[in-house]
């Protein structure tokens, strides 16, 4: 059995036949037939021929662990990028109301920067008690980090 390649759409199919049938997945680019109308009656005529003549090379599928093992991965990176975005939009908009924490603090979303943000939310708007919430190994003095 042979099938085309074509974006995602290929995975559900070859997830539930992998295990009935032996699949040769296929490039779509390079089993396209002559240009003009397509339909996929056309489309699978023409594989069931280049098949049945020998002229298909079957695309590397990794074994299913494999496949899911990298869904996950894939899955993660997206949510490791979502999260930094949202850090980010975050401390613009922290940055937009005047409080500067990226320039005095390396990680606004350490303990310090944590610490920082409640009191802010709680409510505190005095710039010297905000900058004592900061945790000793911050490095800028305690003048910059009010200033901040």
């Amino acid at each position: 059995m042979a099938m085309e390649s074509t974006s995602v759409y290929w995975k559900p199919v070859y997830n539930i036949l992998e295990e009935h049938f032996e699949i040769l997945l296929v490039n779509a680019q390079h089993v396209k037939n002559v240009p003009g109308r397509k339909t996929d009656k056309a489309d699978s005529r023409w594989l069931t021929k280049l098949l049945l003549s020998g002229l298909l090379k079957g695309s590397f599928i990794p074994p299913c662990d494999v496949r899911e093992m990298r869904d996950l991965f894939r899955y993660r990176k997206k949510l490791i990028t979502q999260i930094v975005a949202e850090k980010n939009r975050f401390q613009k908009i922290l940055e937009d109301a005047n409080i500067k924490l990226g320039c005095v603090i390396s990680d606004v979303f350490g303990k310090s920067g944590k610490a920082i943000m409640d009191a802010i939310i709680g409510g505190e708007t005095d710039a010297a008690r905000l900058a004592a919430l900061a945790h000793f190994s911050i490095k800028a003095p305690k003048e910059t980090l009010r200033q901040a």
